[in-house]
């Protein structure tokens, strides 16, 4: 998951209302960063430490230029410089951090969100493999198949759905693996909301990935293969 080290160009901002114009890495760079900046993604947290999202750089921005960052994790990665004061001639910087919690009323017991059910997440759960021959496969060349089909009662939920290639969901059809003959390679599961977002990610930063990793469930979701 974590980039390969590479240099950031200076680029023009300006989206989301920021004062800014430049941004660019600290002197420093603590660690690798994407190639581009917009693949740059910050991790929001509430002020209780719960993992919220991906947020891009300029909505990190406004949250630091609102005075509504409550902590922050890791070092600075990124350095926005804003407009010059006229009477110092200084220009202001924000430093952003790879990790970020965000003040607000969030109660410590709420239950982290259930990962809404698309194919991108589909297939990165199942590493872009298909389950039943076991190749690996370009997004595009991917299908999601009801492990028990819709025509038989099977519901289109996570524990129910698996990456399948367009070549072995057309041979099963209509059936179920065992009517088919054809034994899923792993079981299907309902990822935690912290394996969501490890999944959603391809650029994330050293600090982030072991935020995500200690609060990883203990188990392994998937059971035997």
């Amino acid at each position: 998951m974590e980039t390969d080290r590479a240099k950031l160009r200076l680029v023009r901002s300006g989206a989301h209302g920021i004062p800014a114009d430049v941004v660019s890495p600290p002197e420093k760079i603590p660690q690798a960063l994407p190639a581009r900046l917009d693949a740059v993604r910050l991790l929001s947290l509430d002020a209780h430490g719960r993992a919220l999202n991906w947020i891009s750089w300029q909505d990190a921005a406004c949250l630091y230029a609102r005075g509504a960052v409550a902590w922050t994790l890791g070092d600075p990665c990124l350095n926005v410089h804003g407009g010059t004061n006229r009477i110092t001639g200084l220009q202001s910087t924000l430093e952003l951090h790879p990790i970020i919690a965000a003040r607000g009323h969030v109660r410590p017991g709420a239950l982290d969100p259930t990962p809404a059910l698309t194919n991108a997440a589909l297939f990165a759960r199942d590493q872009h493999l298909c389950l039943y021959c076991g190749r690996g496969y370009s997004r595009q060349m991917l299908t999601r198949d009801h492990v028990k089909p819709l025509s038989q009662g099977g519901r289109d939920h996570w524990e129910n759905v698996v990456a399948a290639c367009f070549q072995c969901n057309s041979r099963k059809g209509g059936r179920t693996p065992q009517q088919a003959s054809m034994p899923l390679l792993a079981v299907p599961y309902r990822p935690s909301w912290i394996e969501h977002l490890i999944l959603s990610n391809r650029n994330i930063l050293a600090d982030q990935m072991a935020f995500l990793k200690s609060h990883l469930p203990k188990r392994n979701p998937r059971g035997r293969h």
